[in-house]
């Protein structure tokens, strides 16, 4: 049987027999007792309701024992599920903190319900702080402001200079009872990799055509049979065609070691390298180049070794030599030297030659930049020789410094940490 009837069946018996016994009175006082009971276990539940705690609930008898137990119950049920609930929510937080895009949750007056650390990054405000306020008060950029109020948010938005060179992505979703979840994507570098990825094949196809432009006007004028030209002519013609063919061929033989250094994990064939012998082969090779035009300096002042990959070290240093000849003028003087400062290892070319204005610096390793176009094609040159120098020095933990005086010369330093070299006795050598 239900508690909850056997309990009013014990008060109905009790009151029954209370009447058998003692007539009317006994069935009051029986009445009284069961209304006082109820009474003080309803006081004990309001009190309860008060400040209600599942380990505090009353304890019962009868059937406000089984109502009591029924209440527990019910709010462990509740307590679980809140749990449930509480873990469910930091879950989403924590993927929405760890999320690499901003996140913004908004209302439907664009005011801040939550945002990620990420969003805080992108729009400068603080995920606390700044809850309730609208997004516009901390991105006022123009575009961002007129793409709200044109409410048309199909296609997502590219901000520029929301934080100094910064370029964001955003979009707008629309969910749920009239609110909207703002994305931001940090695209600043995929930006400028597309920039560079144009400004390479132009500047590849600008660097092509003249040769290829000068060979066929050659090819035309050699095929043409109504053309009558000397055999010095046909010489020189085929000479300057040649040059041409050169040119090309080392523009694309410094396109391939690029793609090589850029592609290809760090350099397999590292070894000691005796750098003594090594800057006196480049001393050579600068000596041929310059073909007795400049006096030829080389100083090794350390026996220190230096541990790299010599292929890729003498692709470098051969592009700073040949740059050291080149933009030196004849009866110049071009120095190679090697030494230690402080433990790391610094490899030297000094010239005395043409220099560069002070606003070039920064940008002498980028692809094909050229200080002065019309000289740089004069010395054959490519435009890639100190963006490969920069790629190497990068796979070797080292660094390229550049000094230089506009009408006074240049130094090119490599700079290597101490970690790759090998310490010896100190020599002094000029050659």
């Amino acid at each position: 049987m239900n508690p909850a009837w056997a309990s009013t069946l014990a008060v109905a018996v009790a009151a029954g027999a209370a009447g058998l016994l003692w007539g009317w009175r006994g069935v009051a006082a029986v009445l009284a007792l069961a209304l006082l009971f109820h009474t003080v276990q309803i006081a004990a539940l309001l009190r309860w309701l008060r400040r209600p705690a599942r380990d505090a609930l009353p304890a019962g008898r009868g059937l406000w024992e089984e109502a009591f137990a029924t209440l527990h119950r019910h709010l462990k049920d509740r307590d679980e599920e809140r749990e449930r609930l509480r873990a469910a929510l930091a879950r989403f937080r924590d993927a929405g903190r760890a999320l690499p895009d901003g996140v913004v949750i908004l209302d439907r007056e664009y005011r801040i319900e939550w945002a990620n650390p990420t969003a805080a990054r992108h729009f400068s405000i603080d995920a606390r702080r700044d809850l309730g306020r609208p997004v516009t008060n901390f991105l006022r950029h123009p575009d961002f402001v007129a793409w709200l109020e044109a409410g048309d948010f199909r296609e997502p938005l590219v901000l520029r200079g929301v934080r100094g060179e910064t370029v964001l992505l955003v979009r707008l979703i629309e969910y749920g009872d009239e609110q909207k979840l703002l994305n931001s994507r940090d695209i600043t570098a995929p930006e400028k990799l597309e920039t560079m990825r144009r400004d390479f094949v132009a500047n590849v196809s600008h660097e092509l055509k003249t040769p290829i432009t000068v060979l066929a006007g050659f090819v035309e004028t050699l095929a043409d049979a109504k053309i009558e030209m000397s055999a010095a002519q046909r010489r020189r013609y085929l000479g300057l065609m040649a040059e041409q063919a050169r040119r090309m061929q080392q523009l694309i033989e410094d396109l391939l070691t690029l793609s090589a250094l850029e592609s290809s994990p760090a350099p397999a064939d590292e070894q000691a390298i005796d750098m003594r012998a090594f800057v006196g082969q480049l001393a050579e090779e600068a000596r041929a180049l310059s073909a007795g035009r400049h006096q030829m300096v080389c100083r090794v002042e350390h026996d220190a070794r230096l541990t790299g990959s010599a292929r890729e070290l003498h692709s470098a240093f051969s592009n700073l030599v040949s740059n050291a000849v080149n933009y030196t003028p004849p009866g110049g003087t071009v120095t190679l030297s090697w030494r230690l400062d402080g433990g790391r290892g610094v490899f030297a070319v000094d010239d005395t030659g043409i220099g560069v204005e002070t606003r070039h610096i920064p940008r002498l390793t980028e692809r094909f930049y050229r200080v002065d176009q019309g000289r740089s094609r004069d010395s054959g040159g490519t435009g890639l020789g100190l963006a490969i120098v920069k790629h190497v020095l990068t796979r070797h933990q080292a660094s390229l410094e550049v000094e230089s005086e506009f009408g006074k010369g240049s130094t090119f330093r490599a700079v290597f940490p101490a970690g790759r070299i090998t310490p010896s006795n100190p020599v002094q050598a000029v050659a």
